[in-house]
């Protein structure tokens, strides 16, 4: 657990509005002062929040506090003992990201609240203002161990404004009132504020700690409160992960302010991350002949990595099986495996090899697997079913993604874990699942609110899929993923197999599609409906636009090229918009520049990309 900081006081004037008739609040704003958190004590004493984007308020008066299980809780009435002020502005280069260049600008505020009565316990609120939302995290300061059972952080609202959450990790979100949010409602949720901002609420650097859901208030109407996964203990100190409200005008805005996460989190931890390579990987069936027919397509696609899936050391969900050594699961096989053979394959040709590991292989074996692995020649490893929700596995996958970087392995964790921001740190955590992918084979609806819901907190493994019979889009909409879906680790054609890949011309997409990006932009769309995104690698740009709902005509404004330069475009749109042929895609190349428009034409569950590349000088 790291210890309390204490900011330096700083000059108030700048930033904060103390009031004489109101000794007990304090007011931070963020740096462009559309953003005020005021921290005051509420009729009762108790310490309290209320937050407010552009006059309107957003978030109504709100308690704060913890609860101890030795000492009871942060209760009774309370006084402000101190505030100390800060601010920063810097900017940083991420390892892996959506854009090259990240601004790290906020005003801070550590404020300790001390209790008027026996019993209760001091504790501090370190809050952060940036333009792109708010954030606030929990101090409380011990010489003894500390056990925090819960909390009574609210996020209170005016009206039952429409939100959008899930039940399920891997579900759909679904748009509903935010007076019928249920229980466990998973991370983040978005919540669309009248005559406000849209915003969304989540948690950020969640590293030793017990993971924070969703759910409404029993005692307060139209108030969310967290859902803990269990007790988190520590020896002494305690600081919480963050509690965010990213805000946006609208859930547009919202896509290009997702950079509070990452900036809620601590700088890289790794010294030399010259071996992190992000790059598109391609899944192989566990036989040598299609392994190795999987490298060549990777080769030939501009591929970095095959993924050999579960099975390879035996019964996956056995604690029998053993991951140092090759016993292919019978029920898993397709014939002759030589893995040795597969990862000398593909290592001559440049491409790297992930394996897959069940978390019950992982924690009994990490640390004998790491040296091996990396004696084997292998690039990375996917973590599978790993536990997820209390101190114990929060601490624990964590702690293997760092062992994981001693060794130079790269790291995708699949199933119910979600990002946090902490790639920031240990960036050879290329992506992780924590989505209903194609897997699923789910409605395009699902697939566009993901942009706007899901991967508002970190990377997703999608697995995109395209020949697969079983898709519910088109293959223009399975084309457009790739670029909408940030994933610094991109698996494609998950479930197509040689010889069923056949490399044509419309495959150009997959073949020069970016993992990480110098530049990212929403150009259009709206939640439920449909989304483009725009983003850039060198001078090249990509643009990726998925539909749902209903056949739609969009025109692209392409103002975000550069100036006075023209772009060969390339356009890969449905071959039938009104949805009859979805294994069609029509393409088109024309020459334009940034004042022009890109008219296109989608099937209800189609879509359109675009690469768009500097014009050759006549």
């Amino acid at each position: 657990m790291k210890t309390l900081l204490h900011a330096s006081t700083l000059s108030l004037g700048l930033f904060v509005g103390l009031t004489a008739d109101s000794p007990g609040e304090v007011s931070l704003l963020s740096p462009d002062e559309t953003i005020v958190a005021r921290f005051f004590l509420n009729e009762n004493g108790e310490p309290s929040y209320q937050l407010s984007y552009e006059g309107s308020e957003v978030i109504q008066p709100s308690r704060l506090g913890l609860k101890l299980k030795k000492g009871g809780e942060t209760f009774g009435r309370y006084t402000i003992a101190s505030h100390e002020f800060d601010s920063s502005d810097s900017t940083w280069k991420p390892v892996l990201g959506e854009q090259a260049e990240i601004r790290d600008h906020y005003r801070q505020a550590l404020i300790t609240f001390s209790p008027e009565e026996k019993g209760a316990t001091s504790f501090q609120v370190e809050a952060r203002c940036y333009d792109e939302g708010f954030a606030f995290r929990y101090h409380l300061a011990s010489e003894e161990p500390v056990t925090v059972t819960g909390e009574m952080t609210e996020f209170a609202f005016k009206e039952d404004y429409p939100l959008w959450s899930t039940k399920e990790v891997e579900g759909d979100y679904e748009k509903e009132s935010l007076s019928k949010l249920g229980r466990n409602r998973i991370r983040p949720i978005v919540i669309q504020v009248k005559d406000g901002p849209t915003i969304a609420l989540g948690e950020a650097a969640l590293v030793d700690t017990a993971r924070m859901r969703f759910q409404l208030s029993k005692e307060k109407d139209l108030t969310v409160i967290p859902h803990l996964a269990g007790e988190t203990t520590t020896e002494g100190d305690f600081m919480s992960s963050w509690r965010y409200v990213m805000m946006g005008d609208d859930e547009g805005e919202l896509i290009e302010n997702k950079t509070l996460v990452p900036n809620l989190n601590e700088p890289c931890a790794i010294k030399d991350v010259s071996w992190i390579r992000p790059g598109k990987a391609i899944r192989a069936e566990l036989a040598t002949k299609q392994a190795k027919a999987c490298v060549d397509i990777a080769v030939k696609m501009g591929f970095s990595y095959l993924l050999l899936d579960a099975g390879w050391y035996g019964p996956e969900r056995s604690n029998e099986s053993d991951a140092t050594t090759v016993t292919v699961d019978p029920a898993r096989s397709h014939g002759d495996f030589d893995l040795h053979e597969i990862i000398r394959y593909a290592t001559e040709n440049d491409i790297g090899v992930f394996v897959y590991v069940n978390r019950r292989a992982l924690e009994r074996q990490l640390d004998t697997l790491l040296p091996l692995y990396k004696e084997w020649g292998i690039s990375g490893i996917k973590f599978g079913f790993v536990n997820v929700g209390s101190q114990k596995w929060t601490v624990w996958l964590h702690e293997a993604i760092k062992k994981c970087a001693e060794y130079e392995l790269m790291v995708d964790v699949h199933d119910h874990y979600l990002p946090t921001g902490w790639s920031r740190t240990y960036p050879n955590l290329l992506t992780q699942e924590g989505i209903g992918g194609n897997e699923q084979m789910p409605s395009p609806e699902h697939n566009v609110n993901l942009a706007y819901t899901r991967y508002l907190c970190g990377a997703g493994d999608y697995t995109v899929c395209y020949y697969s019979g079983r898709i519910q889009t088109t293959r223009a909409h399975q084309l457009a993923a790739s670029i909408v879906y940030y994933s610094p680790l991109q698996l494609i054609f998950w479930y197509d197999k040689p010889p069923t890949i056949k490399i044509g011309p419309e495959l150009d997409v997959f073949r020069e599609v970016a993992t990480t990006w110098d530049e990212t932009h929403f150009v259009e769309g709206e939640i439920g409906e449909y989304v483009a995104l725009a983003r850039r690698k060198g001078d090249k740009w990509f643009v990726g636009v998925l539909n749902s709902q209903r056949q739609r005509e969009v025109s692209l404004n392409l103002d975000f090229l550069a100036e006075e330069t023209r772009y060969e475009a390339r356009v890969f749109t449905d071959g039938s918009p009104e949805g009859a042929r979805p294994k069609e895609v029509s393409r088109a190349v024309k020459e334009v520049g940034s004042q022009d428009q890109v008219n296109l034409s989608m099937a209800a569950n189609g879509g359109a990309a675009l690469i768009l590349a500097p014009a050759a000088a006549e």
